[in-house]
């Protein structure tokens, strides 16, 4: 028997089924939805961060922290431990170390700045601005104003989110505006209030980015000299230093060097070291949502297996009339085996098409407001959209995942019905 004439018997077969061989299609539909909407999510959640990412972080740099707020190696948690303050004017040790061409250092407080009756959390930061626009030339540019290498002590920059928070052209702050920036001093009992006015001098081109020191929409700059009066503190959250290029041994040799001249004491984190360690993450965290997602299309092959017995009960006499006109028991193995793998076929397809769908409600479900509320974060409108991402891999690993689980679960049946003798099934009541 022909090979198209087995298809085409088998198709015949499952028309004549219809709702039995729709339920059998429907489990292999849900198992590979959920896979694929599953993957298309991780995938563009992935892609999503690794560009912002790569847009935040400059691949030449190194982040140098105690570990208190930053890094979970096993040395950042001994950093943690001690008493150890990373001053500003370390900048000096790390810019004589053989491959560094400079360094800045960051300070970070969490705060809220007001204009007119309206205000909005924030992260405020304290930095040198030449140098600062010398390492992040990309990102630290301005879109109005100008961005003052030599600023004067009230100059304030701010980040695109925080002049447009909303995206539609309504301005929270702009150019030549005066903006009150506040934070609460916690070291002081009771806890404080502390207010710096600043002159607005420059609105930064969109990032859309995020990156750790790097800049950001949603954070407001000041001359580190005025953070330093303003927070009362001479110590900074990291320093970040650029390197003379981003070889790998140049990357391990400085930081290396680091680590040395500060006795152990502080994280040396390289922005490439952060990009791999997440896609480490992301790639675990999809390998663990598809084995979830296998488990029901495991459960779908179950239910094919049944159906298939079930339909090998019913069509024993049918199998026994193809014996008696001389059909071989191969030939009826074909048969039942072309089934399984038209159902896997059309709920591989189904589900490929429904996962898609199932995946960009949900990411528009997800990412439609935002992280954070528009009330009372600059970031809301500029809160990440996550757009799923369906690669050919996923497309064909579908249609192989569905057609071999249909195939296998499919053999048991199939063989049995090959091995029925024509004259015990003619009598099967």
């Amino acid at each position: 028997m022909k090979t198209s004439d087995i298809f085409s018997y088998a198709f015949g077969a499952i028309r004549l089924r219809k709702l039995r061989a729709g339920l059998t299609t429907l489990g292999v539909v849900v198992g590979i939805a959920a896979i694929v909407a599953l993957l298309s999510i991780t995938q563009g959640l992935q892609t999503t961060i690794g560009d912002q990412l790569q847009t935040g972080f400059a691949t030449d740099t190194l982040v140098v922290s105690t570990g208190r707020g930053f890094g979970m190696s096993p040395g950042a948690m001994i950093a943690a431990e001690s008493d150890f303050e990373l001053l500003v004017n370390y900048t000096q040790i790390i810019d004589e170390i053989e491959d560094v061409d400079l360094s800045v250092a960051v300070i970070r407080k969490p705060g809220y700045i007001k204009s007119g009756e309206r205000e909005f959390l924030l992260t405020v930061v304290g930095v040198n601005f030449a140098k600062y626009a010398d390492i992040y030339s990309r990102t630290f540019v301005a879109e109005r104003g100008d961005i003052s290498l030599n600023p004067e002590n009230e100059t304030v920059v701010i980040g695109k989110r925080i002049s447009d928070p909303w995206k539609n052209g309504t301005i929270f702050s702009n150019v030549d505006e005066v903006v009150e920036i506040t934070w609460t001093n916690a070291s002081t009992l009771p806890p404080k209030n502390e207010t710096y006015s600043g002159h607005v001098a420059a609105v930064l081109k969109e990032i859309g980015g995020f990156g750790v020191g790097g800049p950001s929409d949603t954070n407001v700059y000041i001359p580190i000299s005025q953070a330093q009066s303003f927070f009362g503190i001479d110590e900074c959250d990291m320093i970040i230093v650029q390197l003379e290029n981003d070889d790998d041994t140049t990357i391990e040799s400085v930081s290396e060097a680091i680590e040395e001249a500060f006795g152990g004491q502080v994280n040396v984190t390289s922005s490439t070291a952060v990009l791999d360690t997440i896609s480490t993450i992301f790639s675990t965290v999809e390998l663990f949502l598809a084995g979830i997602a296998a488990i029901s299309l495991l459960v779908a092959g179950i239910g094919i297996m049944n159906i298939m017995i079930v339909s090998l009960m019913e069509r024993t006499r049918e199998i026994g009339i193809l014996k008696a006109l001389g059909m071989k028991s191969r030939t009826v193995l074909s048969i039942f085996l072309s089934e399984a793998v038209i159902v896997g076929l059309m709920g591989a397809a189904l589900g490929i098409a429904s996962g898609w769908v199932l995946a960009n409600v949900v990411a528009r479900v997800f990412t439609g407001g935002g992280f954070m509320s528009a009330g009372n974060q600059a970031a809301a409108a500029g809160g990440m959209t996550i757009t799923p991402v369906l690669t050919p891999t996923v497309i064909l690993g579908a249609f192989a995942f569905g057609l071999l689980v249909s195939v296998i679960f499919a053999l048991y049946p199939a063989w049995r019905a090959s091995r029925l003798k024509p004259v015990d099934a003619l009598r099967y009541e």
